[in-house]
């Protein structure tokens, strides 16, 4: 019996077809994308009713009486209303999560051994991971992204709703799809680092999250500029209304360096990817 062996160089395409094949053979990829959108498009659309009806009580008072103090008037923003903090931080850690997972979850089972004996190119391994997460997660991101638009202004259609042509509309759309992408990226370099399931996603909260919180004091320039380099503050500034940006308090995040930080991580995070993988033994 001769043996056969295939000599030929391993082409990118497939290579895209087996991270394909990889990526969704994992249960959890699909229900964690899609719990994880129904989640997040709950949250957003619970707050635009809660904001509706208040709003309808608030338009529904009685004229004001003499000698009677009036309501305070709601300070309202339609477009926060779709980009719910607790909503869009659940959208990071659950796309950190799927990016890590595509890495990780390799090296828990032994199947990476598999992956560079078949491809001794690691980094074309790593680039073809790479393009495939983030194009599922960008679809991912636009279609949660637009849904949560499109739900929430149509649940304020008649207290200011907004349409994609607004100002800040589009922008805020775009970086709320961007997002998915950059997360899942971040989680791949992490997973790439640690290579363990928890270990990566604890470390993707605290990065994510937590790392965040502790760099937004106005005090000190440095301490503000630090938290101002971070995807979560990036996005903040990116779905702000522009009717809501003349008071951004000292050393404030500007739209262009929002996207800079978006773009630095995403390079830095296949960088690192790239790097461990090349580096490091299985």
């Amino acid at each position: 019996m001769t043996l056969v062996v295939n000599t030929e160089p391993v082409r990118l395409r497939q290579l895209f077809a087996a991270e394909w094949i990889k990526l969704w053979s994992l249960r959890s990829t699909a229900w964690v994308l899609g719990l994880g959108a129904l989640t997040v498009l709950g949250i957003n659309v619970n707050a635009a009713v809660s904001n509706a009806d208040r709003l309808a009580q608030q338009s529904a008072q009685p004229p004001e009486r003499p000698g009677v103090a009036a309501r305070p008037e709601m300070v309202f923003d339609p477009l926060h209303t779709a980009f719910v903090d607790p909503a869009w931080q659940l959208l990071m850690v659950l796309a950190a999560a799927v990016g890590g997972a595509a890495v990780f979850g390799e090296y828990a089972s032994g199947l990476i051994r598999t992956t560079f004996a078949a491809v001794p190119d690691r980094r074309a391994v790593v680039v073809a991971k790479v393009l495939v997460v983030s194009a599922v997660l960008l679809v991912f991101g636009a279609v949660v992204s637009g849904a949560s638009f499109g739900l929430t202004q149509w649940v304020l259609r008649d207290h200011g709703g907004l349409s994609p042509g607004d100002p800040g509309a589009l922008r805020a759309m775009t970086a709320g799809a961007l997002l998915a992408p950059l997360c899942a990226l971040v989680g791949m370099a992490v997973g790439a680092v640690v290579r363990h399931a928890a270990g990566s996603v604890g470390a993707v909260v605290a990065l994510l999250l937590l790392l965040p919180a502790l760099f937004q004091g106005e005090r000190h320039r440095w301490v503000k500029e630090i938290g101002n380099a971070m995807p979560l503050s990036a996005w903040r500034r990116l779905v702000l209304n522009p009717d809501r940006a003349h008071d951004l308090g000292k050393h404030p995040l500007t739209v262009t360096e929002a996207w800079v930080v978006y773009g630095a991580w995403a390079a830095a995070a296949v960088a690192l990817a790239a790097w461990v993988a090349g580096r490091r033994d299985v």
